[in-house]
Parts: C-alpha cells; sequence; structure tokens
C-alpha cells in the first residue's frame, strides 16, 4: 500500500508537469521574550502557520538583543543562518557588506511597499537600493511612563522639563517612594541618557552629538549638563537596580513599587498585557524636549539554502508589512504601524500621541534616529558612547571627565 501510495504520488507529479510544492519554513531569531512583545510575535507565528508555513522559533532573551547578535553570528560563521533576524539601522547594512543578506524585492514589489513606507524609515529596509529587510513598526523612544496613583497621591503632574521631573522626584523620595524604576543594563542607560540629550540639547544638539559625532558638540558645556542631570537621575534609582531586565523595572511602576520610568513605548505593551489602562492606571508623556527618537524594529532576510527557506523568507516579508498583522502586532507591541495606510481607531491615546508628533517632527526636521537602539550609527561608535554613558552612571565620574572620555572613546572607535 506504501508503494502504491508512493507511486500515484509519483504519477500525479509527472501528469502535471511539476513537483510536490515545498512548504514555506522559517526560522526567526528574535530578542521579543517578555509578555507583551512575546504575545505580539505569537501573532506573527499564527499567520505564519495559517498560509501553511512552518515557524521554527529561535528567542534570545535580553531586551538590548546583544545575545541575540551573539548567537547570530556564532550561526553565520557555521554557514548555518537562521531564515530570518531582527535587526535594525546600520546593522542590517553592515551584514549585508558581509554577503549574508537576501534580495526580497520581488516581494516588496508586488505588495508596493514604496507607495506605504514612509521614505526615512523604507531608506533602512534597502542595500545598494535592493530590498534586503521587512518593517514593523515605529517605536517612539523619548517616552516616560507614570503610575498614575501615585502621581495623583502625592499632587504631581506629568513634568514636561528636567526641572520639574527633578522637582516631582525629589517629592516623591521624601514621600518614601522610589521616583524612577531603572534597569541597571547599558542598553538601558543609553536610553535615558539620549532622552536628556534630546531634552536639554535640542534635535539640532542630538543630530550634531549622536548622529554626526562631532567633538566639539561632545566636549560641550551642553553635553556636559547632560551628564549632571544623568547624575542627579540616578539619585532617583532604587539601589537593587544592577541587571534589572527593562520590563520588570515597568512591573515596578505597574505594582505602584515606583513613579516613573524612561523607556520606549514597548513598555506600554507592559501595561496593556497586564490589562492596564492608558490615562487611567498609567499615563504616557514625551520626556521633557522637543523632537521625536524613533526605534523601528525589523526582520532582516538572510541567505538560505532550499526552495522552503526561500519560499517562507518570502511569506514571512509579506505578512510582516502586510495591513492586517501591522494592525494586530501593534495594538500589542505598543507601537505604531509603519504602514502609512493603516488606520489607528482601534489604537490608544498614547499611540495617537506618538503618531502625532512623529507627523510634526517629520514636518520640523526633529524626527531622530535612536543611538541607543541601534538607529543612528554603527556598532563600534554606539558602543564606545554607551561604554562611556554607563561607567559615568555607575561612578563618582565628574562631567568634565564624562565628556573627555566621551571624545576619546569615539575618536577610538573610528
Amino acid at each position: 500500500m506504501k508503494h502504491l501510495t508512493a507511486s500515484a504520488v509519483l504519477v500525479a507529479a509527472v501528469l502535471t508537469g511539476g513537483s510536490v510544492a515545498a512548504e514555506p519554513q522559517a526560522e526567526v531569531l528574535h530578542w521579543w521574550t517578555s509578555g507583551g512583545e512575546a504575545k505580539s510575535v505569537a501573532l506573527l507565528q499564527e499567520e505564519f502557520a495559517g498560509r501553511g508555513g512552518t515557524w521554527i522559533d529561535m528567542p534570545v532573551a535580553g531586551g538590548g538583543g546583544d545575545a541575540a547578535m551573539t548567537a547570530l553570528r556564532a550561526r553565520v560563521l557555521a554557514r548555518n543562518p537562521p531564515t530570518a533576524v531582527q535587526l535594525k539601522g546600520p546593522a542590517i547594512q553592515e551584514w549585508y557588506e558581509e554577503g549574508a543578506l537576501a534580495d526580497i524585492s520581488g516581494v516588496a514589489e508586488e505588495q508596493h511597499w514604496a507607495d506605504v513606507l514612509p521614505e526615512s524609515i523604507a531608506a533602512h529596509m534597502k542595500c545598494d537600493g535592493h530590498w534586503c529587510a521587512a518593517p514593523v513598526n515605529v517605536h517612539r523612544v523619548d517616552f516616560i511612563w507614570a503610575n498614575a496613583a501615585i502621581l495623583e497621591q502625592n499632587g504631581i503632574k506629568m513634568p514636561t522639563t528636567w526641572e520639574e521631573f527633578n522637582a516631582a522626584a525629589e517629592k516623591l523620595k521624601a514621600a518614601g517612594v522610589t521616583p524612577l524604576a531603572h534597569g541597571g543594563q547599558a542598553w538601558q542607560d543609553a536610553t535615558v541618557f539620549e532622552t536628556v540629550v534630546l531634552g536639554i540639547g535640542g534635535s539640532a544638539f542630538y543630530r550634531k552629538a549622536l548622529v554626526d559625532l562631532d567633538p566639539e558638540t561632545l566636549t560641550s558645556d551642553t553635553m556636559k549638563a547632560v551628564f549632571d542631570e544623568m547624575r542627579i537621575l540616578r539619585g532617583f534609582v532604587d539601589s537593587n537596580f544592577s541587571g534589572r531586565d527593562w520590563n520588570l523595572a515597568t512591573a515596578m511602576v505597574m505594582n505602584g513599587e515606583a513613579a516613573f520610568q524612561i523607556m520606549g513605548d514597548w513598555a506600554k505593551g507592559e501595561f496593556l498585557a497586564a490589562g492596564k489602562k492608558p490615562g487611567k492606571d498609567f499615563l504616557c508623556a514625551p520626556t521633557p524636549g522637543q523632537g521625536f527618537l524613533y526605534n523601528v524594529d525589523s526582520f532582516a532576510i538572510f541567505n538560505v539554502e532550499g526552495e522552503d527557506k526561500k519560499q517562507g523568507q518570502n511569506l514571512l516579508a509579506e505578512l510582516i508589512v502586510g495591513p492586517s498583522f501591522q494592525e494586530t502586532f501593534n495594538l500589542n507591541k505598543g507601537s505604531i504601524p509603519v504602514r502609512t495606510d493603516v488606520s489607528l481607531d482601534k489604537f490608544d491615546m498614547c499611540a495617537h500621541l506618538s503618531a502625532g508628533d512623529m507627523a510634526a517632527a517629520a514636518k520640523s526636521g526633529s524626527l531622530l534616529p535612536s543611538y541607543a537602539h541601534g538607529m543612528a550609527l554603527r556598532g563600534a561608535q554606539a558602543g564606545a558612547i554607551t561604554d562611556v554613558v554607563t561607567a559615568h552612571f555607575n561612578s563618582d565620574m565628574t562631567s568634565e571627565d564624562a565628556v573627555k572620555m566621551l571624545a576619546e572613546a569615539i575618536a577610538n572607535s573610528m
């Protein structure tokens, strides 16, 4: 009977002039492992399976993605790369220059990506003019989150300047409340730092310092003021912050253990996953200052062997940028859709705030790539800055010494 079945399949293939179609398969390397993130990536797995695909999940914990990049390099060196990898910003081009990325222009052109993606974001997804990555969303990095009840109990409004934040934090500290929930990990230190750079220096200063790496800007009095504020913020963090994951810091705000957290809008995904309501249980606002720091999650598509894997990466790219996934994913993740044609009717007040501010920032020239989240700089330069920021945050280093070290670190990384 087994031989008859096999023969029947062979005859059918001959009669139709083809072969049995390969099922799409995708091994996906990512670091979406926390509550809101895990729920979001599960939606993509469901859509992929619904289209007949086999998803092989490769999650690597660590909010900044450092551990995931170590795992990726090992796989590429072993000549066995995953099908798709969560990558963003200049890191995409770095892997392309190593000959590791595939061309998915066929999918992009068929799905008319150029017509529905903002031009500045689309540029991150191309390698020498060809599409090599698929964007998932737009995250705003410069957000501050607060426990609504704690602020109300202490007569505090969401701060609009760093002076207001410092005054509110001192008041909370005197009342026995931890003012700022923070995780002592390098990328979290960098996240806070870049929001302070934007808030104190402004968008033009941010661009000169953290995009252009201008030496005079890096050693300026304004940059010293940034480090002064970082020293003040360090005093508002609890003593157990070292090594804490970002989502655990979010939980501190959620559970009333701390008042504020400075974190990108992926933190909102944690609040929503826990059933918390924006405007009622938690509050959101831009960190003090004018501008918009963006972080675009995306998946780079790697060169793989096998028709099933190639079909898998094409299907994956199509689904990632598709309108259905763009809506459902971002509703869970806390971000906003990267497509400009997706309705925001189902999105909350924080998402509408983010979308409105992004549109305004694009017009004013203050829409800026996040250095801390891999959008503005290559790894060596970003790492050099972060090393100095973390060294300062965890020591008694003066602001004068910090700016000198910053300039030297950048020069040595070039």
